[in-house]
């Protein structure tokens, strides 16, 4: 038995009760900086002595993965790995490991939050009672209205569910779109030009493009309805700020709702202080039962994988 890295932040802030597993298994856990990523120096120190990591967002690089020499897994309290490098640990036979679903209920009760949020215009509502002005903001409603949902794997289908549940049209667009998915008479997968094209209400619940290239940049704006709602609870590289700056300034997008930046904190602050966007630093599975199912499924995950593989000597 040996050394277990553990860095997610919400565990090193003040632990959880899986890790007594990893305990009880003969697993030593060391713990990463209390309630913040670590820096690569930082791993630079931890993790060349431990044969399993529990990860959080933070970079893992080639270089950190070099000086590892131990390393047999890595288990993220994620789904997302785009923050390792994979081709480094797949060369080093590292096995990497997803906790599948584990925060899709929070990430989609989020968006859900963020449609009737941008919908009533809640946060700047609230702001000016805060500074006792009685100003009132006229909203819409949703009943009615279209929903496109890119990215239709398990957080968009409990996006989809809850937004038919309030009387709204989906149309979503997945690259293997599941033809036996047919939720209501209301849902319809479609490719994407078509999507954007018809969505009064854009979310984003997909995988990086190949490069890291933006999804929705000046052109996929264009074809878009002028004033449309943006959600993207997902990735940050995958809409262009600046495209969509330009595009909140004209009124071609009425207003965004983020819960994804470039970096934790966000390097640049511009979008996210954008009088027109609401603004969360990634809580979308932040909740309490989202911690709790992601930490149990990385910790499955991970006593399976050393327990497959032999420790180095």
């Amino acid at each position: 038995m040996g050394r277990i890295l553990v860095t997610p932040r919400s565990v090193t802030r003040s632990g959880h009760p899986s890790l007594d597993r990893l305990r009880a298994a003969g697993h030593e856990v060391v713990l990463g900086p209390a309630g913040r990523q670590p820096s690569e120096a930082e791993l630079l120190e931890l993790l060349p002595a431990c044969e399993g990591y529990l990860a959080g967002v933070e970079p893992v690089s080639a270089r950190v993965l070099a000086a590892a020499s131990r390393l047999r897994a890595i288990s993220r309290n994620g789904t997302g790995i785009d923050n390792v490098d994979t081709e480094a640990a797949q060369a080093r036979g590292i096995a990497l490991l997803r906790a599948e679903g584990a925060n899709a209920r929070g990430v989609a009760e989020l968006t859900i939050g963020f449609l009737f949020a941008l919908a009533r215009g809640l946060p700047v509502t609230d702001a000016r009672m805060k500074e006792r002005k009685w100003e009132r903001a006229n909203g819409i409603e949703l009943e009615g209205k279209t929903l496109g949902v890119v990215g239709c794997g398990r957080i968009g289908r409990l996006v989809s569910g809850m937004a038919l549940g309030i009387g709204m049209k989906v149309i979503a667009q997945d690259l293997y779109p599941d033809a036996s998915y047919r939720p209501s008479p209301d849902f319809r997968f479609a490719p994407l030009p078509e999507l954007l094209a018809a969505a009064d209400v854009v979310t984003l619940h997909c995988p990086p493009l190949p490069g890291h290239r933006p999804l929705i940049d000046a052109a996929a704006l264009a074809g878009m309805k002028k004033g449309v709602f943006l959600v993207n609870t997902a990735r940050f590289d995958l809409i262009d700020p600046a495209a969509i700056a330009a595009a909140l300034d004209s009124g071609g997008i009425a207003a965004l709702a983020l819960d994804v930046f470039d970096g934790e904190p966000p390097q640049d602050w511009s979008l996210a202080a954008h009088p027109r966007v609401i603004a969360s630093p990634h809580i979308g599975g932040f909740t309490a039962e989202s911690i709790d199912r992601a930490m149990d499924f990385a910790v499955d995950n991970l006593l399976r994988a050393l327990a497959a593989t032999p420790a180095a000597h």
